[in-house]
């Protein structure tokens, strides 16, 4: 059994900085990572966490070093790609012990049985993500090399369409190049995402395709032309990818309610 927890879109900004000049996104985090720790005897071991991309809200080296304090109870490897609002160098320089030190922030990792495929997205300076060719080559290499391990494939942007509007006008420009990379990978393959802030499932190319809620905030379901654009503050929680003879992924919500009670 392997199992990753996906933790997204945390948008973490240094002590005494509020996000949007109203979220405590610093609070949230500790919140998840709190609530993860005490139900560690429900969900059982977990063998590394999977950030899918705007770990800092202003891809500050303050909000890096603040993030990996509050994630450290959790005693866990940590793996993260970038998105639309972290700053490439700074991470590549706050994670130098597992990203590349140059070129896009792609990497790949075998835990468990699992081969874990992280892919950068990231364009600085715009909200769109984009898989650039030498990304798109390194996808290719690594399905191949995957040799029949299952793999979980992480990017920041969403490699489908949402449903919401002004988001999706910043989503994945080239999500097509994607559906081609893995249309004809014949393993077992789960994509996950996050940018919009909430659970969505589809299908690409035969593969199930996931984003992830984020623990600060999310966007509303409003699937109408001229919805406003802007998100709510609803805490929210975090995914459990667990694989055996398959992959099995369950939202972890930020709270519990009272129970459980006998039927």
């Amino acid at each position: 059994m392997t199992a990753i927890l996906q933790i997204t879109d945390t948008h973490i900004v240094p002590d005494g900085n509020l996000v949007s000049g109203r979220l405590e996104t610093s609070d949230a985090l500790a919140r998840l990572v709190e609530r993860i720790t005490s139900i560690g005897h429900q969900i059982g071991p977990i063998d590394a966490v999977l950030v899918s991309g705007d770990v800092s809200d202003d891809g500050s080296a303050e909000s890096y070093a603040r993030f990996k304090s509050l994630m450290a109870p959790l005693h866990l490897p940590i793996h993260v790609i970038p998105g639309n609002h972290d700053s490439r160098e700074t991470m590549r320089a706050a994670f130098a012990d597992q990203l590349p030190v140059s070129g896009p922030l792609n990497w790949c990792r075998k835990v468990g049985n699992v081969q874990l495929i992280g892919l950068d997205t990231l364009v600085e300076g715009h909200g769109y993500g984009t898989l650039a060719p030498e990304t798109l080559v390194f996808l290719k290499d690594a399905l191949s090399n995957a040799d029949g391990s299952p793999v979980l494939l992480a990017l920041h942007h969403p490699p489908f369409q949402s449903g919401i509007d002004f988001m999706d006008d910043i989503g994945l420009t080239n999500q097509s190049n994607l559906r081609d990379a893995i249309a004809n990978h014949s393993g077992e393959l789960r994509l996950v995402c996050g940018h919009i802030h909430c659970m969505v499932v589809t299908n690409i190319a035969g593969h199930i395709a996931m984003s992830a809620p984020s623990p600060c905030s999310t966007f509303a379901s409003d699937f109408r032309g001229d919805a406003p654009a802007g998100y709510h503050t609803l805490e929210d929680g975090c995914m459990l990818h667990r694989h055996d003879d398959s992959f099995r992924s369950v939202r972890i919500g930020p709270t519990a309610g009272a129970g459980p009670y006998p039927f």
